[in-house]
């Protein structure tokens, strides 16, 4: 085929504009073959491009490449605008996927929650609200990202009355970013200190001890109430003391690590050792993120893989322990009556939705480097079996290390279940310790654990990155652009991040945790992203838009799920949640004072309303009656973006989409806009 003559930007965009119009590639919202375009020889489609030529449905996409003024080349993209960079190989894509989903919460909040509600029987509510909410959710940012070729803000532009939705997530995966880090930071401090002949957390003879410290219990020896008042062991304790005494790892935790104050109000000084550990943490996130995701890409391969190797080395070394038989059994033990309690299904909904890291737009901005005619929804399945399938065999390692701490000190497993930091930072740091070469399996550890949180941590900037860059495209480009935003961005985390390396730092944490980044927020985020894709944007038309990237349309289960069984599922949970709040207390006995719960509260609500805040502020803004803003937004454009994308750059209309089942309103290319 001979190509056309090259023409500058401009007259490529008009060109292929007129082209469209005359020959409409329409797609019925019924499906079938017969409407989508052909496949490539790999059964993909071929998506047309600005840049480039190809052929879909009798439409020609003309290589419309020229010089601009400064003697370079410009493509379709307009003058000055880059093409978006794309994963080097899709392998890179499901890796960084499995690194962010796949994180600390597989490890410590699954096991507990399933040994908490009923065993083996929470599988049946977690696999359920998996697919009724999890993998419908988690496939609709990724498909979005993909299709939008943008991060989380940008992505809704098709329906920009709604991009509060936007900025709502990348609230969240600030904050996200900001408290999550400080889990590495404590992390590498104990890694460090695993480097010892003799564990410091294994004794009671370190200067953070108190007289309360007891390494060994011996509950066996007080069982008998009239041995009430002798002496145990060799620590001059009697078993009427036993009630008051702390182990070595909770005072080296709580007296060493975080040096903890007695409440909110008394923030104290701050912890030299950890602030270098943030220090060292926050730059090698930003050297694994600052060349984008052609390095972030290939850094993934060790940091998602490598905490499988030292899960299946702690498995092997678990179950050989006495006592982990019973550990795992209690894991795994069916208890059938748990079903009838509500917050057992809760607790699946809420899991799901943290695991999966649904709502916080770093999904969108990794879908967002695909390639056009990726089969996302392959991947969406593949990534959902992958996480779950980590939770639950993550569960067996933990508890069989779990139940041999509880028979070395003669107590029942409850007494040691843990979730949270209790687990990775006072349970599984004592279980080591009473191993043999006890500073190796520490080691490999709290390796694991930086691991686990750090591909998590740098998708996560790597996603705020990608759309606070968004917002500023091709006629704000710097050479380093991106390498500055990613400075600007861990330089002003890590001066929040010193509110909580002080003594009350873990009081702050706490309210970053249990509000910032709750399950109302997230919960709340993913309502409104099932609501606007399936009925403000069209979940026909979204369906027909992902057929026209993979090449079949998918099973109308996940059109149903967007819009109905999804948003009831998100909405329930919700109501649950609010209607039973407790404040936020530590440890179940410090109760955080009424200002602190403000503070939190300001936190949640600060993503939260972003929504309809957003909304009510574009509404007010635009001009004509509400049915005309409703209709064009008062400036003679819809609300809802038509299928083949487009943006408005310097004058010129730039197509980023697929040259398919394009609409042209009649008022829409009005003189002063072209």
């Amino acid at each position: 085929m001979m190509e056309k003559q090259a023409l500058p930007a401009s007259s490529c965009s008009l060109v292929l504009l007129e082209e469209t119009k005359k020959s409409p590639i329409t797609l019925s919202n019924g499906g079938g073959g017969s409407g989508y375009a052909p496949a490539a020889a790999n059964g993909s489609l071929v998506p047309l491009t600005v840049a480039g030529t190809g052929v879909a449905g009798g439409v020609v996409g003309t290589a419309c490449v020229g010089q601009d003024k400064k003697g370079g080349v410009v493509n379709g993209a307009g003058p000055g605008y880059q093409e978006r960079e794309t994963w080097t190989r899709q392998m890179d894509f499901i890796m960084s996927c499995v690194g962010f989903a796949v994180g600390l919460g597989n490890v410590w909040r699954f096991p507990y929650l399933c040994y908490k509600n009923g065993g083996g029987v929470f599988l049946i509510p977690y696999l359920l609200i998996v697919f009724v909410g999890g993998i419908p959710i988690f496939f609709l940012e990724i498909s979005l990202g993909q299709f939008m070729k943008a991060g989380s803000i940008n992505v809704w532009n098709i329906a920009p009355l709604f991009k509060g939705l936007g900025y709502a997530s990348m609230v969240i995966v600030f904050f996200c970013n900001t408290y999550y880090i400080m889990v590495l930071a404590w992390g590498f401090y104990y890694l460090i200190k695993s480097f010892t002949a003799t564990l410091p957390w294994s004794s009671c003879n370190n200067e953070w001890n108190t007289p309360s410290c007891i390494e060994i219990f011996h509950h066996q020896d007080c069982k008998n109430a009239s041995f009430a008042n002798i002496t145990i062991g060799s620590s001059n304790m009697t078993c009427a003391d036993l009630a008051d005494a702390r182990s070595p790892i909770i005072e080296f935790w709580e007296n060493k690590v975080l040096n903890i104050s007695s409440g909110l109000d008394e923030p104290g000084k701050m912890n030299w050792e950890l602030i270098l550990c943030l220090m060292a943490v926050w730059v090698l996130v930003y050297f694994c993120v600052w060349k984008g995701v052609k390095s972030t890409g290939k850094i993934v391969y060790f940091t998602a893989t490598f905490p499988y190797v030292v899960l299946i080395i702690l498995l092997v070394r678990g179950v050989t322990l006495p006592g982990a038989y019973d550990g795992i059994m209690y894991y795994i033990k069916p208890n059938w009556s748990k079903l009838e309690e509500a917050q057992v299904w809760i607790d699946a909904g809420t899991q799901i939705f943290f695991s999966y890291a649904i709502g916080l737009g770093a999904l969108t901005a990794l879908g967002s480097y695909n390639r056009f005619n990726n089969d996302c929804y392959k991947d969406a399945f593949i990534l959902a079996l992958i996480n779950s399938g980590t939770s639950f065999f993550a569960g067996f390692v933990v508890f069989s290390i779990l139940g041999f701490m509880a028979a070395e000190q003669g107590v029942d497993i409850s007494q040691v279940a843990e979730s949270g930091p209790g687990l990775a930072f006072i349970a599984y740091p004592k279980a080591v310790s009473l191993m043999p070469v006890a500073p190796l399996w520490a080691a490999l550890f709290f390796f694991m654990l930086l691991l686990l949180g750090l591909d998590s941590q740098f998708v996560g900037v790597e996603g705020f990155v990608t759309g606070i860059l968004d917002l500023f495209p091709g006629k704000h480009y710097h050479r380093y652009k991106r390498e500055i935003a990613v400075a600007i961005c861990c330089l002003l985390c890590f001066i929040i991040d010193l509110s909580m390396v002080t003594q009350g730092g873990m009081y702050v944490f706490q309210l970053f945790d249990y509000y910032s980044a709750s399950g109302m927020t997230l919960l709340w985020q993913a309502f409104w992203e099932c609501i606007v894709v399936a009925w403000v944007y069209g979940a026909d038309r979204f369906m027909d838009d992902v057929a026209r990237m993979i090449g079949y349309r998918p099973f109308p289960w996940m059109k149903w799920c967007w819009s109905f069984i999804t948003p009831c599922v998100c909405i329930g949970i919700f109501l649950f949640h609010l209607v039973n709040y407790k404040p936020l207390t530590y440890n179940n006995v410090y109760v955080y004072p009424w200002w602190g719960e403000v503070i939190g509260w300001c936190l949640a609500l600060s993503s939260m309303l972003c929504i309809p805040v957003s909304l009510l502020y574009k509404l007010f803004r635009a001009k004509g009656t509400f049915k005309e803003v409703n209709k064009t937004g008062g400036r003679g454009r819809s609300w809802t973006k038509p299928s083949a994308v487009t943006t408005w750059r310097r004058g010129v209309e730039v197509l980023q989409g697929p040259l398919m089942d394009w609409t042209f309103d009649s008022d829409v290319l009005t003189q002063g806009e072209i």
